[in-house]
């Protein structure tokens, strides 16, 4: 019984420690997604910029796309704003959702760092990013031509994030599509 009495505690630790040393290993900035092979939620967003259509999940069908969380507020959006300018320059097809901000703000935004989105949606409540299981921005999903989200990354995408990772994909949805 004593044996048992102090064999608990260490075994006990000895989890606690394995627990820990697992934790360790793992990326932080990889969050998993509960969306990855489902449809995109449904949503129709007013206009970020004036006299735009806005921004509907009806419009990620025909080709695979990107969808960027962005908000004029966000400091990282600033960092990887010069990498969606340059995926725009290839022939990148991405869409913008600006989160939680008024649609003037992200507009004065894309008006003075440039505008990388081909359609642009103000989330100004926040609901749709809730339905996409939005941590924090920026955030940028890869969508599928049937409109399947197919991969989520979070944080600023950097030039290795685009070469190592998404471009490798949006190259394989495009010979699938």
């Amino acid at each position: 019984m004593k044996r048992l009495l102090f064999a608990l505690p260490v075994a006990l630790f000895a989890a606690v420690v394995a627990i820990f040393a697992i934790g360790l290993k793992r990326d932080p900035s990889k969050l998993p997604s509960v969306l990855i092979n489902q449809p995109l939620p449904a949503f129709v967003l007013p206009a970020v910029r004036p006299h735009d259509a806005g921004l509907s999940s009806m419009q990620f069908r025909a080709e695979p796309r990107l969808l960027n969380v962005f908000a004029s507020w966000c400091v990282s959006c600033r960092v990887e704003h010069p990498v969606l300018l340059q995926l725009k320059a290839e022939g990148v097809p991405v869409d913008g959702l600006d989160w939680k901000d008024k649609a003037s703000d992200g507009a004065r935004y894309l008006r003075v760092n440039g505008d990388p989105y081909m359609r642009a949606g103000n989330d100004r409540s926040g609901r749709t990013g809730i339905d996409l299981g939005i941590t924090g921005v920026p955030e940028t999903f890869v969508i599928d031509a049937r409109g399947m989200v197919r991969y989520k990354h979070t944080g600023p995408i950097a030039p290795k994030d685009w070469t190592n990772t998404i471009k490798p994909l949006m190259d394989h949805l495009r010979a699938e599509s």
